[in-house]
Protein backbone atom coordinates (compact mmCIF):
# COMPACT_ATOMS: atom_id res chain seq x y z
CA UNK A 1 0.00 0.00 0.00
CA UNK A 2 1.20 3.53 -0.42
CA UNK A 3 2.44 5.53 2.29
CA UNK A 4 -0.27 7.99 3.35
CA UNK A 5 1.23 11.64 4.51
CA UNK A 6 0.88 12.11 8.17
CA UNK A 7 -2.29 14.20 8.64
CA UNK A 8 -1.98 17.23 11.38
CA UNK A 9 -3.81 16.61 14.51
CA UNK A 10 -6.57 18.75 15.54
CA UNK A 11 -6.02 21.81 17.92
CA UNK A 12 -5.80 20.44 21.53
CA UNK A 13 -8.97 19.91 23.09
CA UNK A 14 -11.16 20.70 19.29
CA UNK A 15 -12.71 18.07 17.31
CA UNK A 16 -12.27 17.99 13.71
CA UNK A 17 -15.68 19.05 13.04
CA UNK A 18 -15.31 22.07 15.25
CA UNK A 19 -11.80 23.26 13.61
CA UNK A 20 -13.96 23.55 10.24
CA UNK A 21 -16.48 25.52 11.85
CA UNK A 22 -13.87 28.19 13.11
CA UNK A 23 -12.81 28.47 9.82
CA UNK A 24 -16.05 28.99 8.10
CA UNK A 25 -16.75 31.37 10.61
CA UNK A 26 -13.84 33.56 9.69
CA UNK A 27 -14.46 34.02 6.07
CA UNK A 28 -17.98 34.06 6.83
CA UNK A 29 -17.87 38.60 6.88
CA UNK A 30 -15.34 38.50 4.25
CA UNK A 31 -17.31 36.46 1.78
CA UNK A 32 -20.57 38.58 2.85
CA UNK A 33 -18.97 41.77 1.91
CA UNK A 34 -17.68 40.72 -1.27
CA UNK A 35 -21.24 39.33 -2.10
CA UNK A 36 -22.47 43.04 -1.10
CA UNK A 37 -20.05 44.90 -3.34
CA UNK A 38 -20.79 42.65 -6.63
CA UNK A 39 -24.60 43.56 -5.67
CA UNK A 40 -23.96 47.03 -5.20
CA UNK A 41 -22.26 46.83 -8.80
CA UNK A 42 -24.87 45.44 -10.25
CA UNK A 43 -27.58 47.81 -9.02
CA UNK A 44 -28.89 50.33 -10.95
CA UNK A 45 -27.24 53.82 -9.94
CA UNK A 46 -29.48 55.79 -7.36
CA UNK A 47 -31.86 58.56 -9.57
CA UNK A 48 -30.43 61.79 -8.52
CA UNK A 49 -32.50 65.05 -7.30
CA UNK A 50 -33.62 67.21 -10.38
CA UNK A 51 -32.09 70.26 -10.63
CA UNK A 52 -35.37 72.55 -10.96
CA UNK A 53 -32.52 75.89 -11.16
CA UNK A 54 -30.98 74.58 -14.14
CA UNK A 55 -33.67 76.11 -16.61
CA UNK A 56 -37.03 77.69 -17.20
CA UNK A 57 -38.81 74.39 -18.94
CA UNK A 58 -37.95 70.61 -18.76
CA UNK A 59 -38.92 67.39 -20.15
CA UNK A 60 -40.13 64.32 -18.21
CA UNK A 61 -38.08 61.11 -18.74
CA UNK A 62 -39.25 58.21 -16.62
CA UNK A 63 -37.09 55.89 -17.18
CA UNK A 64 -34.55 56.36 -14.40
CA UNK A 65 -36.69 59.31 -13.52
CA UNK A 66 -35.03 61.66 -15.44
CA UNK A 67 -36.06 65.45 -15.90
CA UNK A 68 -34.22 66.70 -18.41
CA UNK A 69 -33.52 70.57 -18.88
CA UNK A 70 -34.78 72.54 -22.28
CA UNK A 71 -32.43 75.29 -22.85
CA UNK A 72 -34.41 77.09 -25.32
CA UNK A 73 -38.13 76.63 -25.41
CA UNK A 74 -39.70 76.46 -29.02
CA UNK A 75 -42.26 79.33 -28.82
CA UNK A 76 -44.12 82.32 -30.34
CA UNK A 77 -44.70 85.35 -28.69
CA UNK A 78 -47.91 86.57 -27.47
CA UNK A 79 -48.78 89.22 -29.46
CA UNK A 80 -48.17 86.91 -32.94
CA UNK A 81 -51.08 84.43 -31.53
CA UNK A 82 -54.23 85.98 -33.96
CA UNK A 83 -57.77 85.45 -33.38
CA UNK A 84 -57.83 83.73 -29.78
CA UNK A 85 -58.29 86.76 -27.53
CA UNK A 86 -60.56 85.30 -25.43
CA UNK A 87 -59.36 82.40 -24.74
CA UNK A 88 -55.66 83.92 -24.21
CA UNK A 89 -57.03 86.43 -21.29
CA UNK A 90 -58.74 83.78 -19.54
CA UNK A 91 -55.79 81.11 -18.91
CA UNK A 92 -53.22 84.07 -18.77
CA UNK A 93 -55.45 85.46 -15.52
CA UNK A 94 -55.52 81.69 -14.48
CA UNK A 95 -51.56 81.65 -14.49
CA UNK A 96 -51.22 84.83 -13.10
CA UNK A 97 -53.21 84.31 -10.15
CA UNK A 98 -51.52 80.09 -10.31
CA UNK A 99 -47.80 82.30 -9.83
CA UNK A 100 -48.73 84.57 -6.71
CA UNK A 101 -49.65 81.81 -5.04
CA UNK A 102 -53.59 81.84 -5.13
CA UNK A 103 -55.88 79.11 -6.16
CA UNK A 104 -56.20 78.19 -10.06
CA UNK A 105 -57.67 75.67 -12.37
CA UNK A 106 -56.18 72.78 -14.43
CA UNK A 107 -56.79 73.93 -18.18
CA UNK A 108 -58.07 71.72 -20.81
CA UNK A 109 -57.67 73.51 -24.34
CA UNK A 110 -59.49 71.61 -26.90
CA UNK A 111 -60.84 72.12 -30.89
CA UNK A 112 -59.67 72.32 -34.27
CA UNK A 113 -56.32 71.41 -35.09
CA UNK A 114 -53.80 74.28 -35.61
CA UNK A 115 -55.01 76.61 -33.69
CA UNK A 116 -52.46 77.43 -31.28
CA UNK A 117 -53.18 75.43 -28.19
CA UNK A 118 -49.72 74.37 -27.31
CA UNK A 119 -48.31 78.26 -28.93
CA UNK A 120 -51.08 79.39 -26.24
CA UNK A 121 -49.46 77.83 -22.95
CA UNK A 122 -45.78 78.15 -24.26
CA UNK A 123 -46.62 81.56 -24.67
CA UNK A 124 -48.24 82.17 -21.52
CA UNK A 125 -45.38 80.68 -19.41
CA UNK A 126 -42.89 82.99 -21.11
CA UNK A 127 -45.05 86.03 -20.26
CA UNK A 128 -46.34 85.37 -16.85
CA UNK A 129 -42.80 84.26 -15.85
CA UNK A 130 -41.14 87.92 -17.38
CA UNK A 131 -43.56 89.65 -15.21
CA UNK A 132 -42.89 87.57 -12.17
CA UNK A 133 -39.05 87.16 -12.38
CA UNK A 134 -37.17 85.07 -14.60
CA UNK A 135 -37.24 81.53 -13.13
CA UNK A 136 -40.23 81.90 -10.61
CA UNK A 137 -42.44 79.63 -12.74
CA UNK A 138 -41.56 76.38 -14.09
CA UNK A 139 -42.63 74.39 -17.65
CA UNK A 140 -42.53 70.83 -17.49
CA UNK A 141 -43.44 68.23 -20.42
CA UNK A 142 -44.76 65.08 -19.80
CA UNK A 143 -45.67 62.89 -22.94
CA UNK A 144 -49.04 61.17 -23.20
CA UNK A 145 -47.63 57.76 -23.31
CA UNK A 146 -45.84 58.71 -20.01
CA UNK A 147 -49.35 59.42 -18.23
CA UNK A 148 -49.04 56.68 -16.11
CA UNK A 149 -45.54 57.83 -14.30
CA UNK A 150 -47.13 60.80 -13.42
CA UNK A 151 -47.66 60.00 -9.68
CA UNK A 152 -43.77 59.73 -9.32
CA UNK A 153 -43.61 63.34 -11.56
CA UNK A 154 -45.90 64.95 -9.14
CA UNK A 155 -43.74 63.54 -6.44
CA UNK A 156 -40.49 65.25 -7.34
CA UNK A 157 -42.28 68.59 -8.03
CA UNK A 158 -44.00 68.26 -4.21
CA UNK A 159 -40.89 69.17 -2.47
CA UNK A 160 -39.27 71.47 -4.71
CA UNK A 161 -39.06 75.15 -3.85
CA UNK A 162 -40.90 75.93 -7.11
CA UNK A 163 -44.46 76.42 -9.03
CA UNK A 164 -44.97 74.19 -12.10
CA UNK A 165 -46.86 74.38 -15.39
CA UNK A 166 -47.31 70.40 -16.01
CA UNK A 167 -47.93 70.61 -19.51
CA UNK A 168 -49.28 67.42 -21.76
CA UNK A 169 -49.88 67.88 -25.57
CA UNK A 170 -52.54 66.32 -27.61
CA UNK A 171 -53.55 64.78 -24.68
CA UNK A 172 -56.67 61.80 -25.43
CA UNK A 173 -57.41 58.35 -24.99
CA UNK A 174 -58.16 55.10 -27.04
CA UNK A 175 -60.57 52.11 -26.67
CA UNK A 176 -58.95 49.65 -23.52
CA UNK A 177 -56.80 52.30 -22.36
CA UNK A 178 -56.89 52.63 -18.98
CA UNK A 179 -54.17 54.96 -18.03
CA UNK A 180 -56.69 57.43 -17.98
CA UNK A 181 -57.29 56.66 -14.63
CA UNK A 182 -53.65 57.83 -13.08
CA UNK A 183 -54.69 60.99 -14.24
CA UNK A 184 -57.99 61.44 -12.37
CA UNK A 185 -56.36 60.00 -9.65
CA UNK A 186 -53.41 62.60 -9.28
CA UNK A 187 -56.01 65.26 -10.84
CA UNK A 188 -58.63 65.52 -8.16
CA UNK A 189 -59.93 62.21 -5.81
CA UNK A 190 -56.35 60.90 -4.93
CA UNK A 191 -55.34 60.68 -1.39
CA UNK A 192 -52.70 63.22 -1.92
CA UNK A 193 -54.24 64.92 -4.57
CA UNK A 194 -52.69 67.84 -7.18
CA UNK A 195 -49.61 69.36 -5.35
CA UNK A 196 -50.73 73.30 -4.40
CA UNK A 197 -47.32 73.80 -6.32
CA UNK A 198 -48.73 72.62 -9.67
CA UNK A 199 -51.00 73.06 -12.31
CA UNK A 200 -51.79 70.88 -15.06
CA UNK A 201 -52.89 72.12 -18.44
CA UNK A 202 -53.44 69.98 -21.94
CA UNK A 203 -54.51 70.06 -25.20
CA UNK A 204 -56.44 68.06 -27.40
CA UNK A 205 -58.73 67.78 -30.41
CA UNK A 206 -61.20 66.26 -28.48
CA UNK A 207 -63.64 68.01 -25.67
CA UNK A 208 -63.76 64.73 -23.51
CA UNK A 209 -60.48 63.17 -24.34
CA UNK A 210 -62.05 60.32 -26.58
CA UNK A 211 -63.47 59.47 -29.70
CA UNK A 212 -66.97 60.47 -30.66
CA UNK A 213 -66.80 56.18 -31.72
CA UNK A 214 -65.79 55.14 -28.52
CA UNK A 215 -68.37 56.67 -26.10
CA UNK A 216 -70.80 55.19 -28.31
CA UNK A 217 -69.08 51.77 -28.20
CA UNK A 218 -69.57 52.16 -24.42
CA UNK A 219 -72.90 52.73 -24.93
CA UNK A 220 -73.93 50.11 -27.18
CA UNK A 221 -72.14 47.20 -24.75
CA UNK A 222 -72.48 48.14 -21.23
CA UNK A 223 -75.08 47.11 -19.25
CA UNK A 224 -75.72 50.04 -17.53
CA UNK A 225 -74.37 53.05 -20.79
CA UNK A 226 -75.10 55.80 -18.94
CA UNK A 227 -72.18 54.78 -16.33
CA UNK A 228 -69.89 53.33 -18.88
CA UNK A 229 -69.45 56.57 -20.41
CA UNK A 230 -69.60 58.92 -17.03
CA UNK A 231 -66.14 57.02 -15.50
CA UNK A 232 -64.43 58.14 -18.62
CA UNK A 233 -65.86 61.13 -19.24
CA UNK A 234 -65.51 62.36 -15.40
CA UNK A 235 -62.11 62.54 -16.78
CA UNK A 236 -62.79 66.21 -18.50
CA UNK A 237 -64.56 67.56 -15.39
CA UNK A 238 -60.85 67.09 -13.49
CA UNK A 239 -60.13 70.24 -15.45
CA UNK A 240 -61.87 73.35 -13.83
CA UNK A 241 -61.05 75.77 -17.00
CA UNK A 242 -62.13 74.38 -20.05
CA UNK A 243 -61.20 76.78 -23.42
CA UNK A 244 -62.61 75.93 -26.56
CA UNK A 245 -60.16 76.78 -30.31
CA UNK A 246 -61.94 76.82 -32.96
CA UNK A 247 -61.56 77.26 -36.83
CA UNK A 248 -60.60 80.82 -37.93
CA UNK A 249 -61.86 83.17 -40.70
CA UNK A 250 -60.53 84.62 -43.24
CA UNK A 251 -59.78 87.58 -41.95
CA UNK A 252 -58.42 85.96 -38.67
CA UNK A 253 -56.22 83.95 -41.13
CA UNK A 254 -54.50 86.97 -42.85
CA UNK A 255 -54.03 88.56 -40.03
CA UNK A 256 -52.07 85.66 -38.37
CA UNK A 257 -50.21 85.86 -42.00
CA UNK A 258 -49.86 89.61 -41.95
CA UNK A 259 -48.31 89.71 -38.20
CA UNK A 260 -45.85 87.06 -39.22
CA UNK A 261 -44.42 89.08 -42.10
CA UNK A 262 -44.27 91.96 -40.40
CA UNK A 263 -42.71 90.47 -37.39
CA UNK A 264 -40.03 89.31 -39.29
CA UNK A 265 -39.35 91.57 -41.90
CA UNK A 266 -40.48 89.75 -45.11
CA UNK A 267 -40.60 92.15 -48.17
CA UNK A 268 -43.95 91.05 -49.57
CA UNK A 269 -47.07 93.04 -48.89
CA UNK A 270 -50.71 94.06 -50.06
CA UNK A 271 -52.45 91.93 -52.49
CA UNK A 272 -49.97 90.01 -53.41
CA UNK A 273 -49.18 88.50 -49.76
CA UNK A 274 -53.21 88.03 -49.45
CA UNK A 275 -53.54 86.19 -53.02
CA UNK A 276 -50.66 84.27 -51.99
CA UNK A 277 -51.50 83.16 -48.64
CA UNK A 278 -55.37 82.18 -50.02
CA UNK A 279 -53.87 80.20 -52.33
CA UNK A 280 -51.69 78.31 -50.00
CA UNK A 281 -54.62 77.80 -47.77
CA UNK A 282 -56.65 76.77 -50.91
CA UNK A 283 -54.29 73.84 -51.63
CA UNK A 284 -54.27 72.66 -47.41
CA UNK A 285 -57.58 72.66 -47.53
CA UNK A 286 -57.84 74.60 -44.07
CA UNK A 287 -57.33 77.80 -42.59
CA UNK A 288 -55.37 78.25 -39.33
CA UNK A 289 -52.39 79.15 -37.56
CA UNK A 290 -50.27 76.56 -38.55
CA UNK A 291 -51.32 76.60 -41.96
CA UNK A 292 -50.60 80.30 -41.52
CA UNK A 293 -46.40 79.92 -40.13
CA UNK A 294 -46.35 77.02 -42.53
CA UNK A 295 -46.73 79.39 -45.26
CA UNK A 296 -44.78 82.29 -43.88
CA UNK A 297 -42.02 79.53 -43.40
CA UNK A 298 -42.43 78.93 -47.95
CA UNK A 299 -42.71 82.56 -47.98
CA UNK A 300 -39.44 82.86 -46.31
CA UNK A 301 -37.28 80.54 -48.16
CA UNK A 302 -38.07 81.93 -51.39
CA UNK A 303 -37.18 85.20 -50.33
CA UNK A 304 -34.15 84.32 -48.59
CA UNK A 305 -35.14 85.55 -45.40
CA UNK A 306 -34.18 84.02 -42.37
CA UNK A 307 -37.02 83.56 -39.27
CA UNK A 308 -34.92 84.89 -36.58
CA UNK A 309 -36.33 86.60 -33.50
CA UNK A 310 -35.33 89.97 -33.48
Amino acid sequence: MPNRPPQEPPAKGKSPQQHGAMEQSTDGPALMARIAEALERLAPAAPSEPDFAAAEAFTWHPAGRRVVAVPRVSRVGMGLLKGIDRVRDLLVDNTERFARGLPANNALLWGARGMGKSSLVKAVHAAVNASHGKGALKLVEIHREDIESLPELMALMRVAPYRFILFCDDLSFEAEDTSYKSLKAVLEGGIEGRPDNVVFYATSNRRHLMARDMMENERATAINPGEAVEEKVSLSDRFGLWLGFHRCSQDEYLAMVTGYVSHYRIPLSGEELEREALEWATTRGARSGRVAWQYVQDLAGRLGVKLTER
